[in-house]
């Protein structure tokens, strides 16, 4: 029950994404919304708002789709967009709190691993397209997020997966409401 309250519809969360290379420093603020969530699917869906991108003139906002990794619906290897097994493995041991499942990932693929009281929820969020800006914007969402969320203190780390663009770009956000309070993202209609 404290799982699905933490994952409440509307819930927001702030921070960054650091997206240095070896060239430059560089970190964006983003906003994320979820707007939907259906824990017994292993699904949730939201959009996220990058602020102060080079390359764009206003906020760029992405619809994702997410996947809740529940050994029922998803396990810890994605099987797609591009992620190899080794991938899944090198970015979730990037969070601290995987590290306890590992073996038992290694032994059966994790499918024997009960998480439903674990103090961690793990996902992957894939970005579908751009909200408010066209695909010319300086930004990709080819890749896709390997996502913790913890549930003592409802913040959310991750880590960018996209082959062709800078690795481990990690994501940093702390809840920002209770309730409907918070930041406000500006009106967009989603299709």
């Amino acid at each position: 029950q404290l799982k699905l309250e933490l994952l409440f519809i509307k819930r927001c969360f702030a921070g960054t994404q650091n997206v240095s290379s070896l060239q430059k420093d560089e970190a964006w603020k983003v906003n994320v919304r979820i707007h939907g969530c259906d824990i017994e699917q292993g699904y949730l869906c939201g959009t996220m708002e990058a602020l102060n991108v080079p390359l764009a003139d206003t906020p760029v906002v992405t619809f994702w789709e997410g996947e809740i990794v529940d050994a029922k619906n998803y396990t810890f290897f994605t099987g797609k967009w591009e992620a190899s097994a080794e991938d899944d493995v090198r970015h979730w041991s990037k969070f601290p709190s995987f590290t306890p499942l590992l073996s038992q990932i290694e032994a059966d693929g994790g499918k024997s691993v009960d998480l439903s009281n674990y103090p961690y929820i793990f996902m992957r969020w894939k970005e579908q397209y751009f909200v408010n800006v066209g695909v010319d914007c300086g930004l990709t969402i080819a890749g896709f997020y390997y996502v913790c969320f913890s549930c003592s203190d409802g913040s959310i780390s991750g880590f960018y997966y996209d082959p062709n663009s800078s690795p481990f770009q990690k994501l940093e956000l702390k809840c920002t409401n209770e309730k409907q309070s918070g930041f406000t993202f500006s009106s967009y209609e989603l299709q």
